[in-house]
């Protein structure tokens, strides 16, 4: 990416194993992510552009001396983020915090260098022409992220829950939330085929409303209290703003959507009069990976539904394009 608007798709050096810890994988599949909409509006322009990606699924081709858990044939998830999971963070779940981690950037391409090997990638028992390969690739991010802010708002049978977005992750925010029990959960979109979609996933009501009428919306559902629960999969100040306007009292926020804002209400009239609790944050824990892996490949989820468009490396350009206009849901890209 050279700037807003500016993808390219251009030849480089193939990666090569430059630690012990290392894998080289090919990447089966990859995909644009809703939150690479962000700089594609607002990147700086630069002569030197910028890899993109941070979702993928492939095959192992080589690893470094040092790695033991994954070996070349091996099929992987990588989720959105590289960790060691075995330091101190790693040890409580959270990985994405790892002492020697970072994220993904180059995922849009033909292979990946995979540091800490070990720790990262997942192996699953499939092989490249599986019909599961778009499920799969939703452990690389989206549905761990969406899962995340279920998780973290502490989602259960007994919370209500609103879901702002009707992007792939607010959708698979409201399949991790009926995955967990909950028996109402709204979800905010204005796009029929997107809530659609959603109420497949397990959405009982949709909300195209925004702002005060949607917010008026939430609480007319919920008896004028709202939801125990708002899981926040946009990113932009409105998406926040109804947030805190459609949460219970006592309730939790948490944000998945990466945040396009610094500052933002958390005061007495927002947050802190009513005991609201914010949470949310990066979700490529790879525990999640772990926990879900076992339910798309029996096939009690498709995760993978969220893709609407499949292109080569040479349609990423348009892929992007397509996201950006609301063309497409969510990209698949087949190197």
């Amino acid at each position: 990416m050279y700037g807003p608007g500016d993808v390219r798709v251009e030849n480089v050096p193939d990666p090569t194993l430059q630690q012990p810890t290392d894998a080289l994988v090919r990447v089966v599949r990859a995909c644009v992510c809703g939150s690479d909409l962000h700089p594609y509006h607002s990147m700086p322009a630069s002569a030197e552009g910028t890899p993109m990606g941070h979702e993928f699924i492939g095959v192992v081709e080589e690893t470094g001396s040092a790695v033991s858990t994954v070996k070349a044939g091996d099929f992987v998830i990588a989720p959105f983020a590289f960790f060691d999971n075995t330091c101190e963070f790693c040890r409580e779940g959270l990985t994405t915090s790892c002492l020697h981690g970072g994220f993904f950037r180059t995922a849009q391409a033909e292979a990946v260098r995979v540091p800490q090997a070990d720790g990262t990638l997942v192996k699953a028992p499939v092989g490249e022409d599986s019909a599961l390969l778009p499920s799969l690739l939703t452990l690389s991010d989206v549905l761990i992220t969406g899962h995340h802010a279920a998780v973290t708002a502490g989602v259960n049978a007994r919370t209500s829950v609103t879901v702002i977005g009707d992007g792939a992750v607010g959708l698979l925010a409201v399949l991790a939330a009926k995955r967990l029990g909950a028996e109402q959960i709204v979800l905010m979109g204005r796009h029929k085929t997107r809530t659609d979609l959603g109420r497949e996933f397990g959405a009982t009501d949709v909300v195209a409303e925004r702002g005060e009428e949607g917010v008026a919306q939430v609480r007319e559902l919920t008896g004028g209290h709202g939801t125990h629960t708002v899981l926040e999969c946009v990113g932009h100040m409105p998406a926040y703003e109804q947030a805190f306007g459609v949460v219970r009292a006592g309730g939790v926020i948490s944000r998945v959507g990466v945040p396009q804002y610094e500052e933002a209400p958390v005061g007495f009239g927002s947050l802190f009069g009513r005991n609201i609790t914010l949470t949310g944050g990066p979700g490529a824990q790879r525990p999640y990976i772990e926990e879900l892996l076992p339910d798309v490949l029996e096939g009690r989820i498709e995760p993978g539904k969220v893709f609407d468009r499949t292109v080569g490396l040479d349609g990423v350009p348009d892929g992007y394009r397509a996201m950006d206009a609301r063309e497409a849901l969510k990209v698949l890209v087949q190197p």
